[in-house]
């Protein structure tokens, strides 16, 4: 049985919430304020670059199932299910902004129409189901939580670049409800995803709040240890990729994000691990391992920025002042068109204050990125951004970047320093090209 869906927030999260929903069988509206964004996704065009978004959007569409509204009120009284997929930004503390969530909250609570699921999308801090249960009740003093709503947690897991593919294949799907009547509804939502033996993790609000946050956080520490690895290899004049290649093996491990590199960004790390040391001080709950890899992330940003100062003393040029540097690669991670958090913000923002010049190319992330720095040269190509310059830093794990012709480097750069920080070129083939080329954590 189809169920009516309301979706609150079209951004990353949600509009693949409701691709996915809508293609379950599922009737669905995406609601969001920004008219120009709802147009846009009416026509069929995504208002985000993600592999495999488009065909789904323009799908959905055209079968009726699937329609996006700026009429909050309208969307929300003729929905069985409503999602919170707004954002939940950082405060100046760390802890996360829930003003939006309040604002859906009083929405739900305005036009409840029979009983309705409100289900939280967003990541959000413990006890925000909680309170937003109780949101709701205050808005509406009339509405009988079990009997007009209920609150259920489902935190979202999709990896940016993979994210439809992460929908319609999840390693598992975590709901926390205390309600049986709540439970139903959502195994009736998710009924394509049981059909095909989805692992499902029925839990409390705490939990599964909790779920998402140890998540990433566990993540971005494993990340951070492998940065901090490759640091100490390059010191001893060891192999990282040896080292993680040999740590990926043990099966405790795993070769998964053993990967060095400038520092993680998006949407998720970040936010998160910052979010989740702000709940533990709140609960008194040291969360000093985190906090370490927060600031650790941090330091890895300034260290590539060192590591290419550091390139121009030993060709010896030094310093980066009326250097021209060619970066290429924008987005936070490949086949993703996200900037939220990238390494490149820092590269390029430092190359910047020392006085250089930067030329840029990212096959997607290039309208983002121009809206936080006007005086970026953006090329259409790589080659179009190496041409003249004294250097050139790959900050982003692009397919186009791995393969990249030197020879047609060597023509177009007037530097031969290449610092490679997602390690995705041939070292040797480089070296033997002419270039200084430096990875992360080789000696």
């Amino acid at each position: 049985m189809a169920v009516n869906v309301c979706v609150v927030g079209t951004g990353y999260v949600g509009l693949i919430a409701a691709l996915g929903l809508a293609d379950f069988g599922n009737s669905v509206v995406g609601v969001d304020v920004d008219a120009k964004k709802i147009e846009s996704l009416n026509k069929g065009i995504p208002t985000i670059y993600e592999p495999g978004c488009e065909e789904y959007l323009r799908r959905n569409l055209e079968s009726g199932r699937l329609q996006f509204s700026t009429d909050i009120g309208a969307s929300i009284a003729q929905a069985d299910v409503v999602f919170i997929a707004v954002g939940t930004p950082p405060k100046e503390d760390g802890s996360a902004d829930l003003q939006y969530v309040e604002m859906v909250a009083r929405s739900v609570a305005e036009n409840l129409d029979g009983y309705t699921v409100v289900v939280t999308k967003s990541t959000v801090p413990v006890g925000t189901n909680r309170w937003v249960a109780e949101r709701i009740k205050s808005f509406n003093p009339n509405a009988k939580e079990g009997e007009n709503y209920d609150v259920v947690s489902n935190p979202e897991f999709l990896r940016e670049g993979k994210a439809v593919q992460d929908f319609f294949h999840p390693d598992r799907i975590v709901i926390g409800t205390r309600s049986p009547k709540a439970r139903e509804v959502m195994e009736e939502l998710y009924r394509a995803l049981y059909l095909i033996q989805t692992p499902f993790v029925w839990c409390s609000l705490e939990t599964a709040e909790l779920i998402k946050y140890a998540a990433n956080a566990f993540l971005a520490v494993k990340i951070t240890f492998i940065n901090q690895m490759a640091n100490l290899a390059e010191a001893v004049n060891g192999d990282i990729h040896q080292i993680a290649k040999a740590m990926g093996m043990d099966g405790r491990i795993s070769p998964k994000f053993l990967h060095p590199g400038p520092g993680y960004g998006g949407s998720c790390f970040p936010k998160d691990t910052k979010a989740i040391v702000s709940t533990g001080e709140q609960h008194g709950v040291d969360m000093s391992l985190i906090k370490s890899a927060v600031e650790a992330n941090e330091a890895q940003k300034e260290r590539m920025v060192a590591k290419l100062e550091a390139m121009f003393e030993t060709s010896g040029i030094p310093g980066l002042a009326d250097k021209t540097v060619a970066v290429l690669g924008l987005a936070f991670k490949a086949e993703t068109d996200d900037i939220r958090e990238t390494p490149a913000l820092n590269m390029v923002g430092r190359l910047l204050e020392k006085g250089a010049r930067v030329q840029a190319h990212d096959p997607k992330a290039i309208e983002n990125f121009s809206r936080e720095f006007d005086e970026v040269l953006y090329c259409a190509s790589e080659f179009d951004a190496a041409k003249g310059a004294d250097a050139l830093v790959i900050m982003t794990e692009w397919n186009i970047y791995r393969n990249i012709d030197t020879d047609r480097l060597t023509k177009l750069m007037k530097g031969r320093i290449i610092l490679d920080t997602r390690n995705v070129l041939d070292a040797q083939r480089v070296k033997e090209a002419g270039f200084l080329y430096q990875g992360v954590g080789r000696g």
